[in-house]
């Protein structure tokens, strides 16, 4: 009895010690049975083992093991947002096996599997997803180096079987401008536009580059694709307006955007942008009607409760000075109403200003809009506000 018990330990401890043997065959068995899971813990063990590595084989059922491990996972996603990918590296792992492979015999195959002139083409769209995640994630070199490989697999097709309409050129466009290359960014812009990009943020971002390097032509080149292409989009006629106040040309500028449909404005980008036209213009009243709308959608989009704060308090401002040049006048009664306007407006604008800082409590540009609102109120929170400012500030 107590042979049998030995004999059984070992027998367990050898089964045990074989399935951590590198098996090309076992790896191929469980590929074969669709346990991927299972086939990729031997092929990995194979990649590791010195002779093994060296076989085009073994890259080749690698690639095709972390292919469709890939695809079942984002299969899986597709079905339930909340399902957990385990092996997110698998398509940039997929992607390189094949090219291994490739690389150690151009004529590689095995029974039942792609082979790298067929799956590297395929590869894009598990790339794609894969690298917009890894760009959520804030991931932004891996991003890149994934994205690279999409792009790579992308344009090993003449006509894409599942053509990405300039996305993958956007996301890698915004990863490559995130990393502060921003030359390159253009260009892959430029190439999303190409590959018939109907997504405006792609010719926001190509304008605003070319914005920050005066580049008036080529803002003006690619407002004019994006009417093109998107002809009814509101972002490209807002982007129109703010070039020409850009250009100084505020006859024009302001053409545009008296004419634009604002009341039919629901995007909260878009409020943005045209209620920050309209503060150009002085037209604060407008500009506070748009922001409130956006208000409404997102009570702590600090952007929004920063540009109401700005406008609220340049009303305020506005009624103030009629009011003080009324008083002066000696038109006391006149004057009373505006000053109770501007007070109403400046407590509007504090209100905006402190729910702003509550989500960038260190924003110095908030702090010292709010520094000169406290003084007008002759409020307490003047000495404390002074001081964070100081306290900021030493730091830099």
């Amino acid at each position: 009895m107590k042979q049998l018990k030995i004999t059984l330990i070992l027998l367990t401890v050898l089964l045990s010690v074989d399935a951590q043997k590198p098996s090309l065959s076992r790896a191929y068995n469980f590929y074969y049975d669709q346990n991927y899971v299972k086939a990729k813990e031997i092929i990995d063990l194979c990649i590791k083992d010195e002779k093994l590595s060296l076989k085009a084989t073994t890259w080749l059922y690698k690639a095709n093991i972390d292919y469709y491990l890939a695809s079942n996972e984002y299969s899986e996603r597709q079905k339930d947002d909340n399902y957990n990918i385990r092996f997110p590296q698998t398509p940039v792992e997929a992607y390189d096996a094949f090219k291994k492979a490739k690389e150690l015999n151009k004529n590689v195959v095995a029974t039942g599997m792609l082979s790298p002139d067929n799956a590297l083409p395929q590869l894009y769209t598990l790339l794609f997803i894969n690298g917009v995640d890894e760009l959520i994630a804030q991931k932004y070199v891996e991003a890149k180096e994934t994205l690279e490989k999409g792009i790579e697999s992308y344009e090993m097709n003449k006509i894409p079987p599942y053509p990405l309409n300039g996305e993958i050129y956007y996301y890698y466009a915004y990863t490559l401008e995130v990393l502060k290359d921003k030359q390159n960014a253009i260009r892959n812009y430029e190439k999303a536009i190409i590959d018939s990009s109907r997504n405006a943020n792609v010719y926001l971002r190509l304008i605003a580059l070319h914005k920050e390097v005066n580049n008036n032509e080529a803002i003006y080149s690619t407002i004019d694709k994006g009417r093109k292409f998107l002809p009814n989009n509101p972002d490209i006629a807002v982007a129109e307006a703010d070039y020409y106040f850009f250009t100084k040309d505020t006859v024009k500028a302001k053409e545009i955007l008296y004419q634009l449909p604002i009341e039919h404005f629901d995007d909260i980008n878009t409020i943005i942008n045209v209620s920050n036209l309209f503060i150009l213009d002085s037209n604060y009243t407008q500009a506070e009607k748009l922001l409130k709308k956006a208000y409404r959608q997102n009570q702590d989009n600090f952007v929004v409760l920063y540009n109401l704060g700005v406008t609220c308090y340049y009303i305020s401002e506005q009624n103030f000075i009629k009011a003080n040049q009324l008083q002066v006048q000696g038109n006391k009664n006149a004057a009373e109403p505006l000053k109770e306007v501007s007070d109403k407006y400046l407590e509007e604008a504090k209100n905006y200003f402190e729910q702003a800082l509550h989500i960038q409590p260190d924003d110095l540009s908030v702090l010292n809009v709010l520094k000169a609102i406290y003084i007008r109120m002759d409020s307490p929170k003047y000495d404390e506000t002074l001081k964070k400012i100081e306290q900021l500030e030493n730091k830099k």
